[in-house]
């Protein structure tokens, strides 16, 4: 019987994205069992895959190399307790699995008797001496199975440094690794369940446990009633997967699911990422964080009243920490604010989110990304949740800059392009005012994907409202469809 492996681990075995192996498996590349894919499958469609090769082995030898720091102990390997609880269960699977192969062997050395008597007659059909001799030729070692064995090998050793979580009624699935809780992994998943303080106080991140074993980590004052604990009710702030779980919780599903707030958040940095362009970094307290979807804005307000609708450009996955990128705006009491008046620790009252341009994560489709000058914000936060995710086949970034404020997070979108196989970066630069509407067409239709590539793939544009609506008429008329174009207006500069 093949060994199964579930399309995430799969993907992490041969170091390719979730998308990437559906792709394969959509195309007839590779055989799929409900969801699962065989070990023996997976190294034919990846014959480069081998022990050698594989990331878990090596960040092995890279905590062995740090002398198991406080550091790697606690974001790398789990707590000594969850680690013990994991050895137990793999411990008790390879019981499970010796016994049977005990059982199966006793069976197949009866068999082999039951032929050799048969054999020894002298009318023996020569069907049963060619079994015999199949049988032999069978149970003989194979060389060739080594090579699904060290994949299993590898994914047995995954199996201890983390845990699968399989999130229903959605189907979605994430890793814990090191002294995560179920939500924190979940968050840096790209998963967009439903919490509050993140700290065990409210109880608004309950899930229920199908299937699997948790262990509280953190104390929480939230009280569980005798009846939620009975059902396998827990606080996903406050709990980490010691095996791998099935549990049942609640999802955003759209920008309608998340919820108004309203935090004070304290200034931790505002840094030049260009003459026109500052980088302000917020943090909300620990027991009140913004949650929100990737692309979507909020409203900041400064102590002396002055405000600004902003776009997050950081993404969800860090929701204590939120990045924004301020243009200087002649005439706008924030934005001088931010290049002259704020300082280190000042008070930044946040309201949102709002906005629904946010990523289709149910769609596997390519994504394409178009940013105009400071639109960059918002894509730059769908990419990282998308990232996140890891379910995207491709991922391709177009940035149209002009010489105000250029294209001024270069390095990190080409940092993106090195690291990353199926991300494609190309940064533009126009020759004139990318407010006019013929300067931004002979932009587009430079770098645009002709119209059969185009309506292939799920397109998001952010930039200046002149630039936005001219980029949706473009790609309307080249025929990509409506339900795949999702547009972000900015206020102009």
């Amino acid at each position: 019987m093949p060994q199964l492996l579930t399309l995430s681990r799969a993907a992490r075995l041969v170091g390719i994205t979730r998308g990437a192996l559906q792709s394969r498996i959509k195309a007839g590349e590779l055989a799929a069992f409900e969801g699962m894919v065989s070990a023996e499958d997976l190294l034919r469609a990846y014959p480069e895959a081998r022990l050698e090769d594989n990331t878990a082995f090596e960040r092995f030898a890279q905590i062995k190399d740090s002398a198991f720091s406080r550091r790697v102990r606690e974001h790398v390997l789990p707590n000594p307790e969850v680690l013990a609880a994991r050895l137990t269960d793999m411990s008790r699977r390879l019981a499970q699995s010796r016994a049977g192969l005990d059982y199966y062997r006793s069976i197949v050395e009866h068999l082999q008797e039951k032929l050799r008597e048969c054999d020894d007659s002298a009318a023996a059909p020569a069907a049963i001496a060619g079994l015999r001799a199949w049988l032999q030729h069978a149970l003989e070692p194979d060389a060739e199975a080594d090579a699904p064995q060290s994949l299993l090998v590898q994914d047995n050793f995954m199996r201890i440094m983390t845990a699968q979580v399989k999130v229903q009624p959605g189907g979605k699935e994430f890793f814990v690794e090191g002294n995560d809780t179920l939500l924190e992994a979940a968050l840096r998943a790209g998963l967009s369940l439903g919490y509050g303080c993140s700290n065990g106080n409210c109880g608004l991140c309950k899930a229920r446990v199908l299937e699997g074993q948790v262990q509280k980590t953190r104390h929480h004052d939230y009280v569980l009633s005798a009846a939620e604990k009975n059902a396998g009710i827990v606080l996903m702030c406050c709990n980490t997967a010691v095996i791998d779980l099935v549990i049942e919780a609640r999802e955003a599903h759209g920008a309608m699911d998340m919820p108004l707030q309203n935090i004070a958040a304290k200034i931790k940095s505002v840094n030049p990422l260009g003459e026109d362009i500052r980088l302000l970094r917020l943090q909300t307290p620990r027991s009140n964080r913004l949650r929100f979807l990737a692309g979507q804005s909020v409203s900041l307000t400064l102590a002396d009243g002055a405000a600004a609708a902003c776009p997050v450009a950081s993404c969800p996955c860090d929701d204590r920490n939120l990045e924004f990128h301020i243009e200087r705006r002649a005439g706008d009491p924030f934005s001088e604010e931010v290049f002259t008046g704020l300082g280190s620790a000042d008070i930044v009252r946040i309201e949102g989110p709002r906005g629904d341009f946010v990523l289709n994560e149910v769609s596997t489709r390519p994504l394409i990304f178009i940013a105009c000058g400071g639109g960059f914000a918002p894509v730059k936060s769908l990419i990282e949740h998308a990232m996140a995710l890891d379910v995207a086949e491709t991922l391709q970034l177009y940035w149209m800059a002009d010489g105000r404020t250029g294209h001024y997070l270069n390095n990190l979108c080409r940092s993106w392009a090195d690291a990353l196989d199926n991300f494609r970066y190309i940064p533009v630069t126009a020759e004139g005012d990318l407010t006019q509407g013929a300067v931004i067409r002979d932009v587009l239709e430079r770098v645009l994907p002709a119209q059969a590539e185009l309506a292939a793939h799920d397109v998001y544009v952010a930039g200046p409202g002149t630039f936005a609506d001219e980029a949706e008429y473009l790609l309307l008329d080249r025929g990509l469809p409506p339900s795949q174009l999702a547009v972000n207006r900015l206020p102009a500069a």
